[in-house]
């Protein structure tokens, strides 16, 4: 960065400038409790993580990405249990 000094007043040029930015989310645990994935990157079927791929809570507080408790709730033949509590899976509301 110059600086150039006009009348007693600094004044500054900006030549370049680099922002840098990270998300997370705000999840109890780092990693999904189905694929053992981090919750900062994605489920094994989506290539980029973020919107297309976010996380979902159920009613007991545990977070899992949208795609695995999907799969999880169709794949069970009677009533769906939170993989992690074994209690009724409910969306969280």
């Amino acid at each position: 960065m110059k600086v150039k000094l006009l009348r007693g007043e600094a004044r500054s040029q900006l030549y370049w400038w680099h922002a840098v930015a990270s998300w997370t989310w705000d999840a109890q645990d780092e990693t999904c409790g189905i694929c053992r994935m981090a919750f900062d990157g994605c489920c094994p079927d989506c290539k980029l993580p973020g919107d297309d791929c976010p996380l979902i809570w159920g009613a007991c507080n545990h977070a899992f990405h949208l795609h695995c408790i999907l799969k999880w709730v169709n794949s069970q033949t009677s009533q769906a249990h939170c993989p992690m509590c074994r209690r009724e899976w409910q969306f969280k509301e």
